[in-house]
């Protein structure tokens, strides 16, 4: 072993002492790309600033935050408490394979395969720490750097911040409301093909408007899928909050699409079971091995103990779903009939979620000031529209999953509030 003698300080060889080297920035230029800064939420203030400046951090700071499920009016059902309790009791469940529980995804593995309509086994199946955590994980094992990927516009607002950590290349692709039918451009989408994207990506039912697709243009995703040769992310987090009997298209039982289709799921909206962080990744084996690969740098497993309340979802809830639906519907039709009172307030209620995006473009204000005037006025947060891409400018998105006395006590502050600025923008009622 050497033994070295301690070096002559500065002082000793008669210098001056040097500064200390500054500490580098902490942030990273992954993180940093998440702010956005390309795009403008409102004059002078990037998608990040826009955030900070509403405290739009998902805390609520006192105020009636419409960002979100009312988990108190709207609680999970009583299985969920009862499987859960079960597991922390006998202990056995703390650690589990990353994938997750064995017997758990070969339960679940049964039921998927007839919510949607395609066979699914085992090895199709990751649990992940909420449907967050599903999304996160699956970008963060398909995209590469400077890829292309193909997103809604507008779509669930951490998409086009987790492709940008990733360093992807994001090309938006208009959602088109208008008439009973609403779709992606598609046509957008196959201008794309010479450019050999690698995803696209949409939420269905479409968060934030709430539109379902029609099959045709579930069928015509898959088509350019396979003469694309490229992958499909769904998020089908609300997929069971539907409000017409139409069978809902799910694109894995398109032919060609079992092996192209990447289905993110979870309990944590229709179920109200958020608090739990439990999502599922249903994607080909491939796709799940690179999932398995990420999940357990991130977070090793999802929740051990939430995992074993997925052997009861999807089987006999039918009461349940019935009930559940039918009092969201009741609350979206007196939201949106106190809505309908604010003059150049426009909004296209959509057949699933239990969300409405709404229009108030014809204010001459952005929707961070709106946001700001309803955090001010009615003490109500709200999802201003810009979190959602560049054609949500202008709209914000509201949950109506609360408690019915106090909704319409919001309700009516808002109305007062929005009314407000409308008469300020010289709009008659």
């Amino acid at each position: 072993m050497s033994v070295h003698p301690p070096a002559a300080t500065t002082a000793q060889l008669g210098g001056d002492t040097p500064a200390a080297p500054e500490l580098r920035p902490a942030q990273s230029a992954r993180v940093a790309r998440t702010h956005l800064t390309y795009r403008e939420a409102a004059p002078g203030l990037s998608v990040r600033e826009a955030d900070l400046s509403l405290r739009l951090d998902g805390g609520g700071h006192g105020l009636l935050d419409t960002t979100h499920f009312d988990t108190v009016r709207f609680p999970p059902p009583a299985w969920a408490d009862q499987a859960i309790r079960e597991a922390v009791a006998t202990g056995e469940w703390a650690y589990t394979p990353y994938r997750g529980d064995p017997g758990v995804l070969t339960d679940l593995a049964s039921a998927i395969s007839g919510f949607l309509g395609s066979p699914v086994g085992p090895g199709n199946l990751a649990l992940t720490p909420g449907t967050q955590g599903a999304l996160f994980t699956t970008l963060s094992s398909i995209v590469d750097e400077g890829d292309l990927v193909l997103l809604a516009d507008p779509d669930y607002l951490f998409c086009e911040r987790i492709l940008a950590f990733l360093g992807a290349r994001v090309e938006r692709i208009p959602l088109i409301l208008d008439g009973e039918r609403p779709g992606l451009d598609l046509d957008v989408v196959e201008r794309f093909l010479p450019e050999q994207p690698k995803l696209l990506m949409f939420s269905h039912p479409n968060n934030p408007t709430g539109a379902v697709y029609p099959a045709e243009m579930i069928s015509r995703v898959a088509e350019l899928a396979v003469a694309g040769g490229f992958r499909v992310l769904v998020d089908e987090l609300y997929s069971r909050l539907l409000y017409t009997d139409t069978p809902f298209p799910h694109l894995r039982s398109e032919p060609g699409m079992a092996d192209r289709t990447i289905t993110l799921l979870g309990p944590s909206k229709t179920e109200s079971m958020s608090g739990f962080r439990i999502g599922v990744v249903v994607a080909p084996e491939d796709v799940i091995a690179s999932v398995e690969q990420t999940l357990a740098m991130t977070s090793l497993r999802a929740p051990a103990y939430a995992q074993r309340m997925l052997a009861r979802w999807l089987v006999d809830d039918d009461d349940f779903l019935h009930e559940r639906i039918a009092d969201l519907e009741a609350i979206k039709r007196t939201t949106v009939e106190s809505l309908s009172r604010v003059p150049g307030l426009r909004m296209t209620p959509q057949d699933g979620t239990a969300y409405l995006f709404l229009d108030v473009s014809a204010f001459g204000v952005s929707d961070v000031e709106v946001a700001g005037a309803l955090q001010r006025e009615a003490q109500v947060v709200v999802s201003p529209g810009y979190q959602f891409g560049p054609s949500g400018s202008g709209h914000f998105r509201i949950c109506y999953a609360r408690d019915e006395t106090e909704w319409a006590a919001a309700l009516e502050r808002m109305v007062v509030c929005l009314t407000g600025l409308a008469t300020a923008a010289g709009i008659d009622a």
